[in-house]
């Protein structure tokens, strides 16, 4: 029941995810049809109920525009879980990777997309302070805003749910 279900406006914009407990509630109240059940079936002692894995809003629903939030996941995120001055890879967990301010706050650097990399421990020890000129150091990739697109913000979604791409590319 905890599993994700793609939740499309009435034209087909992917909007949200939600559980599929969230996604039988829409179904059963008629506020949300069916649109793909790639995952079987929910037996109760009198039903049945398909276990949708995408489903479509009757009505258009007004929504603001998918933003991605800045936070230390989403930063990880959009530089690979990799160092960006040595290219190391986290390899168990993303704990081992750190967040660096390019320009340090204290000379001025902002808390924004364009001022955030991930950094290993050594790397954002050996930086400090400084900024990158000052530690002689090179950035691998110039930090940027990841895109707006229905990939990328429904992209952790993505990785074992092929059916849902025809929905989300397209965005």
């Amino acid at each position: 029941m905890q599993a994700p279900v793609l939740v499309l406006n009435a034209n087909f914009e992917p909007i949200n995810v939600c559980d599929t407990r969230r996604a039988i509630g829409l179904l059963l109240n008629e506020k949300a049809s069916l649109v793909l059940n790639g995952r079987g079936e929910i037996r109760t002692i009198s039903h049945v109920f398909p276990r949708p894995s995408i489903i479509r809003l009757k009505k258009m629903a007004r929504h603001p525009r998918p933003h991605v939030k800045l936070n230390k996941r989403e930063v990880l995120r959009r530089d690979d879980y990799t160092c960006q001055y040595c290219g190391q890879k986290a390899t168990l967990s993303a704990s081992a990777l750190t967040i660096d301010h390019v320009i340090p706050r204290h000379l001025g650097g902002q808390h924004t997309w364009e001022n955030l990399v991930t950094a290993c421990a050594n790397c954002n020890h050996r930086k400090g302070g400084r900024t990158i000129e000052q530690a002689q150091m090179r950035l691998l990739r110039q930090p940027a805003a990841p895109p707006l697109s229905a990939v990328y913000i429904f992209g952790r979604h993505l990785k074992d749910k092929d059916e849902w791409l025809p929905f989300v590319e397209g965005w």
